[in-house]
């Protein structure tokens, strides 16, 4: 009965945080190089005083998929897709270096390389600057070269190159954010083999029916927690009530 009972409630709770999680991978079905977060559960016994039949369903270290997702050619001279594994490299909202897969770029008004949520896009040496008045190009390796505005096709010159990192999966972790950082808090070295192809980008990797089967069976998982809440609080009622009547 207390197993039952503690077993129940943490899982209805957990139910609710993977709720939440299929939740966020839907509301970025549509973004550039998204991962889908994943969750998984483990039973728990209870620290500190209690009966040794208590134990907690908690969240285990939450994960991502790291599944590749098919590009979409959109023609843009700042769109880069990351090709197989790797990263590119910005500068998070706390100054220090992150990892996304969305190369969806724009230009500040005082010409740094930006994403489209304003993160600086790092180079190997810091924020990458853009000359003004120029046409930008991207290669595959990441190298970028600009042409001024006017000039001849011949007249390019490389201003810089993407930071791109191609750290183990296990190594990297999801932020608050949304952006990846390696765990040990370490900066990934540049890996000359990741490559980008350019005037693409990459979809999220979140599978839109298999988001929505798993909400309607978490519904029903939630619903199945309460009812065995339920029947614990009945089996107590009749017990304390068949006590009563023995005593």
């Amino acid at each position: 009965m207390d197993k039952l009972i503690y077993t129940a409630m943490t899982g209805a709770s957990q139910v609710l945080q993977q709720q939440a999680t299929v939740s966020e991978n839907l509301a970025n079905a549509s973004t550039p190089g998204f991962r889908a977060a994943l969750s998984t559960f483990r039973a728990v016994p209870l620290v500190g005083e209690g009966l040794p039949t208590r134990s907690f369903v908690v969240d285990s270290t939450p994960g991502s998929d790291f599944t590749p997702a098919v590009f979409q050619p959109t023609g843009r001279d700042l769109d880069v897709a990351v090709s197989g594994a790797g990263w590119i490299a910005v500068q998070g909202p706390d100054g220090k270096e992150a990892y996304t897969r969305n190369g969806s770029f724009q230009i500040s008004p005082a010409g740094v390389l930006q994403t489209r949520t304003g993160l600086n896009v790092m180079g190997e040496s810091g924020p990458i600057t853009i000359p003004p008045t120029s046409q930008i190009t991207f290669a595959t390796d990441g190298t970028i070269s600009t042409i001024p505005d006017g000039s001849q096709p011949n007249a390019i010159t490389m201003i810089g190159s993407l930071k791109l990192v191609n750290p183990a999966a296990d190594q990297m972790e999801r932020g608050g954010d949304g952006l990846f950082r390696l765990k040990n808090g370490a900066t990934a070295p540049a890996d000359v083999n990741t490559q980008v192809v350019p005037g693409n980008l990459e979809g999220s990797n979140v599978n839109t029916v298999e988001a929505l089967v798993n909400m309607i069976s978490l519904a029903r998982k939630f619903d199945m927690q309460m009812k065995m809440l339920t029947t614990a609080d009945n089996d107590a009622k009749q017990a304390s009530s068949i006590m009563s009547i023995v005593g």
